[in-house]
């Protein structure tokens, strides 16, 4: 491959999109090298991490009209669904059935909606909610993807045809995608200041990826750059959110204990608490068959106490105090080798002391996951770690201290760089935008 400048003269605006699985940033530059997040004011707070979330809200018409269908993005689809849940269906994380070809459509309020459906009025509410910072849209876009999407059997042809019908929606006519992780060294890279080989480890909710970029000056100081290789694996942050609940909070929900069947013992069964894997879930199952089956087991379970708090749990609406309970401990365990586990909710209360360390051992096998990932971004690019002069983490789960540490003892701490973990991707779309030969670092659909 031929090395590209990164940066280019001054020209037309461009818009970069991070569509995450836990959160979606955008970012705009104005024709010049500075690249701007669009932002978003709630409850007298400014945000520019706008979660990836929607709510479908039925409100009654007037008088012989029909039902009216509310529908709502980011931090406005959390609290309706908060204040409302059993009239809410609430949607998150959707990213990751993005590559799913099982996953065809979903009813909700007795209207269909495809993924793409499902994406253009998640972008639509987010373009309303950013206000006059996105009135006037460039033609061109620039779209962040996985290396790898979320699924045990991704289609990535599917999940980009899907994505062009969403962003068509908003009036695009010119739609490119790049590697999340490609976008981050290009936000990464107005740092150098001199030729480096790049290592880009990307953290997002759903998927973590890597790529390899050779940066080099010119001459008169134009920064070119090259891309190496990439590699990726479909878990991140979420994983770690479930093995923290698998261990804390699921045992104490009756989870590996047994009801009693005529003369027999019989294990609870596990698909109950798969719903935990994400906190929208819950009210999923609540709303199922097996939430008749759960309330009968109260009756029989070995340990009733433990069945009638999920219920609770499952009644009361709480997961997203759960996911709130798990986040803080996620972030205390960043900081410091112990932390308390808290979960209240209702006459449910769960504290535990965790060590650091048997956090560690639970994400273990996503650990070994991800360092193999990494390795094999080395391996495509015929490099070692010695080859590779700077690595640049981002993403939220790049502060956990286990992850870290894969790079720290292969690469040694001299070589780690950080900054702008949540807003690095987003802004360098924007910046790629702006290329020259924008073939070298993006792809169309199909």
């Amino acid at each position: 491959m031929t090395a590209a400048p990164l940066a280019s003269t001054f020209g037309a605006p461009t818009i970069g999109v991070d569509f995450g699985t836990t959160n979606t940033v955008v970012s705009l530059t104005h024709g010049d090298d500075n690249a701007r997040l669009v932002r978003f004011s709630i409850d007298n707070r400014d945000l520019f991490a706008f979660r990836s979330a929607l709510s479908f809200h039925s409100v009654q018409g007037a008088a012989g009209a029909a039902n009216e269908r509310v529908v709502e993005a980011g931090p406005w689809a959390i609290e309706s669904y908060l204040e409302d849940p059993l009239e809410t269906r609430f949607i998150q994380s959707f990213k990751t059935f993005a590559a799913s070809q099982a996953f065809t459509e979903t009813r909700i309020l007795n209207k269909r909606y495809l993924f793409e459906d499902l994406l253009a009025a998640f972008l639509l509410r987010l373009k309303e909610h950013a206000g006059a910072q996105l009135d006037a849209l460039p033609s061109r876009i620039i779209v962040g993807r996985p290396v790898t999407f979320a699924g045990s059997s991704p289609n990535e042809a599917l999940a980009l045809t899907r994505y062009e019908e969403a962003f068509k929606r908003l009036g695009f006519s010119d739609i490119r995608y790049a590697y999340e992780p490609v976008g981050a060294a290009f936000f990464f890279a107005r740092q150098l200041k001199q030729d480096a080989t790049v290592l880009v480890a990307d953290f997002g909710g759903g998927t973590s990826d890597f790529s390899l970029v050779r940066f080099e000056r010119d001459a008169d100081g134009t920064l070119r750059s090259t891309p190496l290789s990439r590699s990726g694996v479909g878990i991140a942050g979420d994983a770690f959110d479930y093995r923290i609940i698998d261990q804390l909070v699921s045992p104490e929900l009756g989870k590996g204990s047994e009801y009693r069947s005529f003369s027999n013992s019989l294990p609870i069964p596990q698909r109950y608490y798969a719903a935990f894997a994400r906190w929208d879930q819950l009210a999923l199952l609540r709303a199922s068959k097996d939430m008749r089956d759960i309330r009968a087991l109260e009756r029989t379970a070995v340990e009733p106490e433990k069945i009638a708090a999920l219920i609770e749990v499952l009644d009361g609406n709480h997961g997203y105090a759960l996911y709130k309970s798990v986040s803080a401990l996620k972030e205390a365990l960043s900081a410091q080798t112990e932390a308390t586990f808290h979960f209240a909710a209702g006459s449910v209360e769960i504290e535990k002391q965790v060590a650091r360390a048997d956090f560690e051992g639970w994400i273990s096998p996503e650990l070994i996951a991800i360092e193999n990932a990494v390795g094999e971004a080395l391996e495509r690019a015929n490099l070692t770690e010695a080859g590779v002069d700077r690595v640049f983490l981002t993403g939220g789960s790049s502060f956990v201290p286990a992850v870290r540490e894969i790079f720290l003892r292969r690469f040694g701490a001299n070589k780690i760089e950080s900054g702008g973990e949540f807003e690095s991707i987003a802004s360098g779309l924007a910046l790629i935008g702006r290329e020259a030969d924008l073939d070298l670092w993006t792809m169309r659909a199909g």
